[in-house]
């Protein structure tokens, strides 16, 4: 199939997702802390037991790596390069906040590049997808997808956004030597589709994430115009890091 007609099975199964999710979040959320001191909840877990057997009926033939899976030490042979990277619940504290700033990430990626991704905020309702250099936005079920793009940075006004949840002295250093004065705090992927947007213009990321935190987002945002590169800003981010345990370096998203 092609990427788009991909992208567009993907929606319904992250969208089946965040309906589990919605409903652990009205009610009582049992959490406990994983080896890496991570907060998991039941919501994570079975949104990504849903959402497994479905990639795997979409495509049998690509391997899938999911956070919750490789938790619990099943870390699928990546070696072809073509893979899925997943996190079922992406923004736990957030969730167990309550602030709305979580989403379901799912993303493909293809010889080290995310190439195509979707993230779900589903208790904003705000759907973001995205492939090749095609980007979108859609509102809910049934609702038009409007293309969304990166916007062309203003000198003196740019906004940059920043993890809510790990905010760090390294990246108040960036922001102040990029001139950055204008701030705004979000958790979760949502950081890189408001870039893809075009509502912010830097998003910098000084400290520890997993490569299915931000495969779909880097995928929405590249699809939309923008990328994401080392601290170095030119080697790109890339993907299937085996050998880091699949964590990613410090990182900078950038708008245009």
């Amino acid at each position: 199939m092609t990427r788009e007609e991909l992208v567009t099975r993907l929606l319904e199964v992250a969208r089946g997702a965040g309906a589990i999710i919605m409903r652990h979040y009205t009610g009582a959320a049992a959490v406990r802390t994983k080896s890496d001191r991570s907060p998991v909840t039941a919501a994570d877990e079975q949104a990504e037991e849903f959402i497994l057997p479905l990639l795997h009926e979409i495509a049998p033939a690509l391997p899938v790596l999911a956070e919750e899976s490789a938790a619990a030490g099943r870390l699928p042979d990546l070696s072809s390069g073509t893979f899925f990277l997943v996190d079922p619940l992406d923004g736990t504290r957030e969730f167990l906040d309550r602030n709305g700033e979580f989403t379901v990430n799912i993303a493909l990626v293809e010889k080290g590049r995310p190439v195509a991704g979707v993230v779900f905020a589903p208790a904003a309702g705000r759907m973001f997808f995205g492939w090749d250099t095609a980007a979108f936005e859609q509102d809910g079920p049934g609702a038009p997808a409007r293309p969304i793009r990166t916007r062309a940075p203003v000198a003196g006004a740019m906004r940059a956004v920043a993890s809510r949840s790990h905010r760090d002295a390294g990246t108040d250093l960036f922001l102040a030597r990029h001139g950055v004065s204008d701030i705004v705090s979000a958790g979760s992927s949502l950081k890189f589709c408001l870039l893809a947007a075009g509502e912010a213009d830097l998003y910098p990321r000084m400290g520890p994430t997993m490569e299915w935190d931000t495969a779909a987002g880097h995928a929405v945002l590249l699809a939309a115009g923008g990328r994401v590169t080392l601290e170095d800003e030119r080697t790109a981010l890339a993907y299937g890091k085996a050998g880091s345990g699949y964590r990613n370096p410090n990182f900078i998203a950038w708008g245009r």
